[in-house]
This record gives structure tokens, sequence and C-alpha cells, in this order.
């Protein structure tokens, strides 16, 4: 849902861009692109977010104790 104000926008993509959106839309058990497209561009946000603040976002492996940093 658009929240008030705020318009849609057409989007264009490449193939290997929409082969892997189907991919995580499969990956997700969604049919709905803008599922995909909004988590991968919330994560994207934060992301920035943090490295802007000198903090790191990333992905944490307890059993190896590794912290591995997303890449922007």
């Amino acid at each position: 849902m658009d929240e008030p104000g705020q318009k849609p926008v057409m989007v264009e993509m490449n193939g290997q861009a929409a082969k892997l959106l189907i991919k995580l839309m499969s990956d997700l058990g969604t049919d709905q692109p803008m599922a995909v497209l909004s988590r991968a561009l919330g994560v994207l946000e934060q992301a920035i977010g943090a490295k802007s603040r000198g903090q790191r976002l990333g992905v944490y492996d307890p059993p190896t104790g590794r912290f591995m940093d997303l890449v922007i």
C-alpha cells in the first residue's frame, strides 16, 4: 500500500536482475515482487545508515564466531 502523497514508480531491470528477483520470490515463497524489493531496499538502507555512523551491518555465524560484513 502506498503512503499518502507517494506515487508508484516503474522500475526497469535487466535479465540477470529479473532472474534473481524470481529466484528470491521463490525462496521467500511469495508471488509479489514488491515483497522482495521492499526487503532488499530496507536492508540496503540499514547498511548505508550503519556505514555512515561508523558501524557495521552483517551476518554473524555463532558456531565459527565469524562476522561477515555486508558489502555496499
